[in-house]
């Protein structure tokens, strides 16, 4: 079946949306290989449409999992959690982003029962995981405004209101996961200052985030679904 890149004529000329090709996508990503190989590594992908990035990102860390813990199968769920929590992404339109999700959480799990036919599929609290991470990670929002979209139509007022684009980042200690929220236009400035780096105790430079708008307790990553649903 050939790959669709375009979902309506409509939707191009509004938007000017066209998704990239995997023959595309993988010799971009070739070019950071090494990175897209790192359980951890973290990955924002800012117009992503479906997903075409997110999924061979996630396709090459699973596979890095496989290799080094399939036969631990406490440490390979522990792990592939990491992956996914490390995978980012905004798009303008809603039903990208749902779709995206979707597509990601059935990638994972089906790769899961492949890895362990008797396992059969996650269980129930795993996949719950597994699912709140991309519904918190794979958002709805503008990148050029970083906040969520408003309708063509609204006043300045209401557009310099409109929500903020925040983004949780999970660090995990083992199997126990500390949740910090930041806005990304906070980030993305950040980033852009003079000085955004630190001296380590070895001499290397060390991104310096800004303060985070919320912080969390640690909690075992198991339980990232009912807790933060009683939070936020």
């Amino acid at each position: 079946m050939a790959e669709r890149q375009i979902k309506s004529r409509e939707r191009v000329a509004e938007r000017g949306e066209v998704f990239t090709a995997e023959r595309e996508v993988n010799a971009m990503l070739d070019l950071v290989k090494q990175e897209t190989e790192r359980i951890d590594s973290r990955f924002l992908e800012p117009a992503c449409g479906t997903g075409n990035f997110l999924v061979e990102i996630l396709r090459r860390k699973l596979e890095v999992v496989r290799r080094q813990y399939q036969k631990q199968l406490g440490e390979l769920e522990l792990q592939t959690t990491i992956a996914l929590s490390s995978i980012y992404g905004v798009d303008i339109m809603k039903d990208n982003v749902e779709e995206c999700c979707q597509r990601l959480h059935g990638i994972v799990c089906n790769w899961y029962s492949e890895v362990h036919p008797l396992q059969k599929a996650p269980s129930q609290k795993l996949a719950d995981t597994w699912s709140y991470l991309l519904h918190r990670n794979i958002l709805w929002g503008d990148a050029l405004t970083l906040r969520e979209p408003v309708d063509a139509k609204a006043t300045i007022i209401e557009k310099q209101n409109a929500k903020p684009i925040t983004f949780s980042e999970w660090s995990f200690i083992r199997d126990m996961v500390i949740r910090k929220d930041y806005h990304l236009a906070a980030l993305v400035q950040a980033q852009s200052a003079s000085v955004p780096f630190v001296k380590n105790d070895q001499g290397g430079e060390v991104y310096l985030p800004p303060e985070p708008i919320n912080e969390y307790r640690p909690i075992h990553y198991l339980k990232i679904a009912t807790y933060y649903d009683t939070k936020h």
